[in-house]
């Protein structure tokens, strides 16, 4: 601690410069729930698995502690080779004092940035990008992380909600089948949700719903 403190205390430069990059590390770490969730493929799984839990109306099954689960390990899995490139091109080489702290950081911004483009909008980040004023990048490269990560959040939610609506039709036709008959038998006071349940829950499992989903979510990176 002494050590740490001496650092920081010291008046070279080097030593001062040192002190600041440790600080942004630090300070990145900290980040590392947000980095995870906006920059990676994590924001559209979620959503998707909790539009399943809703139109199906199961209330809290699966629990939100599997839901998380699967949404990282899927997560993990999609973004498995922009880890790997990213250890390979920046923490490696780091570890091994072949690059810099800023070196290390380009490198490891390059993956990253690359499926992130792949998979936002020219639109969305045409609002950004106008918005910040800065002049047109002429490659993905040049694209700010402050202009890439947000315009790549929206076109996340857009896809996500878009797979959302698609997932509700099945299970909202038969809301509406059994809300009729109900009707029509004059069982007025009897809750739709209770009869609609079980035939929900049987459609979706005769379709093998979870291998669709995650074969969709998989397709779609």
């Amino acid at each position: 601690m002494n050590e740490f403190v001496d650092m920081f205390s010291n008046s070279d430069p080097s030593n001062v410069a040192t002190s600041v990059k440790l600080l942004l590390l630090l300070t990145v770490l900290s980040l590392a729930p947000g980095i995870l969730i906006l920059m990676t493929s994590f924001t559209r799984i979620i959503i998707v698995l909790s539009f399943v839990r809703t139109s199906l109306g199961t209330q809290q099954m699966p629990p939100n502690q599997v839901l998380i689960g699967l949404a990282l390990f899927l997560t993990f899995f999609i973004m498995a080779p922009t880890f790997s490139q990213v250890y390979d091109e920046a923490l490696e080489p780091l570890f091994a004092e072949e690059i810099t702290l800023d070196e290390a950081y380009d490198n490891a911004s390059t993956p990253i940035k690359d499926f992130m483009a792949s998979h936002t909008r020219q639109k969305d980040l045409a609002l950004f990008l106008n918005y910040s004023q800065i002049e047109q990048p002429e490659s993905i490269q040049d694209i700010p992380l402050t202009t890439l990560v947000p315009a790549f959040a929206i076109s996340e939610l857009k896809t996500a909600f878009q797979m959302g609506f698609m997932i509700f039709i099945p299970f909202l036709v038969i809301d509406m089948a059994v809300a009729s008959i109900l009707m029509s038998m004059g069982m007025m006071m009897l809750p739709p949700v209770m009869i609609s349940l079980p035939f929900k829950i049987l459609l979706f499992v005769l379709v093998d719903g979870w291998y669709l989903i995650t074969h969709s979510l998989l397709d779609g990176f």
